[in-house]
């Protein structure tokens, strides 16, 4: 027979319902931010981030390693990159480890572009965390890492990203 006295009280029903809601909801918050951040510059999220990846790619990045950072199909983020081409944001050139393979550079605009919309976004996730104090900001990123562990997502087989 167990002892019922030892075993800690279950939380209210309540909660535990809510704080998905509340993610959810902040993560919704943060798309619409974003994309509106974007609007001026005439980029998608998938375009911006796939921008980002491109331009940290010093030696350049090829589409399959694009689709793999984006958590997108090849297929997917083929078409992503023929829109920044398109645009004058990125250019294709000859890998230079493998001069059969091509692979994804950033433009000169490209760069500023991304640097801008980077700036934007900072500035933008500032003013929606501005009511926070610095003790309650540090919290919700120390709550938020345990929250969202990539590496626990990959390993149970989510791929799903915002």
């Amino acid at each position: 027979m167990t002892d019922d006295a030892a075993r800690p009280a279950p939380p209210e029903q309540t909660e535990l319902p809510e704080v998905p809601e509340l993610l959810m909801r902040a993560a919704r918050t943060l798309r619409r931010h974003w994309v509106a951040v974007l609007e001026p510059h005439g980029l998608s999220p998938h375009q911006a981030r796939a921008l980002r990846a491109v331009v940290a790619a010093a030696e350049g990045l090829r589409v399959s390693d694009l689709a793999a950072a984006l958590r997108i199909a090849p297929r997917s983020a083929t078409e992503v990159a023929d829109g920044l081409q398109a645009a004058g944001l990125v250019v294709r050139a000859a890998d230079p480890a493998d001069r059969r393979a091509v692979v994804l550079r950033a433009t000169d605009a490209g760069r500023d572009l991304a640097a801008g919309v980077e700036r934007a976004r900072a500035e933008d996730a500032e003013a929606l965390v501005a009511r926070l104090d610095a003790a309650d900001r540090a919290e919700l990123a120390r709550l938020l890492r345990l929250v969202a562990d990539d590496d626990a997502d990959r390993a149970a087989g989510c791929t799903t990203t915002a």
